[in-house]
């Protein structure tokens, strides 16, 4: 589809300030809500590019935001285990079958939620500190290299500690903008970033920043228990689409 044409724009502009209210609001799944529109009128190339760098803006403006509830002891395990995991899921993607991997990781996650949204309270996990927080890191990294969720593991155990809304976004997201981040630099060396995509980018962008400023905002009105409920939805959501 033509760039230039009314119906690729609205469209385009719409996946986009949709995919910014969700990740605004809940912290991730903006790739999972672009990539529904985007994969029918950008390459995959196109889409994986605009995922990564918009996902890195989003990501980045709202740990910014939430930068009083960073704490880097809380954090570096996941960031030095997604760091070694990262690489070790593009090795794996040399010999595995990502659709495989995608669907028993689908089947997971959609478990989990159902579970979750079925169950309301969970006893919090306690123990483990940063040997099983590493860890979690570490299979976060080899899954978001292999389907592009970058923090989907790092979100569920931030939930399973039982940290509030504040601790648990400022722990998976900064995660997310780390994979972004090494996923964005990879790109740009490789020169995978054509000249079409740099215009989509630029023409997005105001749309982008306008979508998670009202996602935050939205955040705001968010108690504990809507912003759980709103995070297995999401993961919900998330796990289908990698199962279908």
């Amino acid at each position: 589809m033509d760039s230039d044409q009314p119906l690729f724009l609205i469209l385009f502009f719409s996946a986009t300030f949709a995919a910014a209210l969700v990740a605004g609001l809940a912290g991730f799944a903006f790739g999972l809500v672009a990539a529904a529109v985007w994969l029918h009128i950008l390459t995959p190339l196109q889409t994986a590019t605009l995922i990564i760098v918009f996902g890195l803006i989003v990501q980045g403006y709202s740990v910014w935001k939430l930068r009083a509830a960073v704490s880097w002891y809380r954090l570096w395990p996941f960031l030095l285990g997604a760091a070694i995991g990262v690489p070790i899921g593009v090795a794996i993607l040399e010999w595995a079958n990502p659709s495989y991997m995608r669907k028993a990781i689908g089947a997971v996650l959609t478990l989990y939620s159902i579970y979750g949204l079925a169950r309301p309270t969970m006893k919090p996990i306690k123990g483990g500190g940063a040997i099983a927080d590493g860890t979690v890191g570490l299979l976060n990294g080899i899954l978001g290299a292999m389907t592009g969720f970058a923090g989907i593991l790092v979100t569920i155990w931030c939930g399973l500690r039982g940290w509030s809304k504040d601790q648990q976004r400022a722990t998976f997201q900064p995660v997310g903008v780390a994979i972004f981040g090494m996923s964005a630099i990879w790109l740009g060396g490789s020169g995978s970033i054509s000249t079409d995509t740099i215009k989509l980018f630029l023409i997005g962008l105001p749309v982008l920043l306008i979508g998670t400023w009202l996602g935050l905002r939205l955040y705001g009105h968010l108690n504990e228990a809507g912003f759980r409920r709103t995070v297995l939805l999401l993961l919900l959501v998330s796990g289908v689409a990698l199962f279908l």
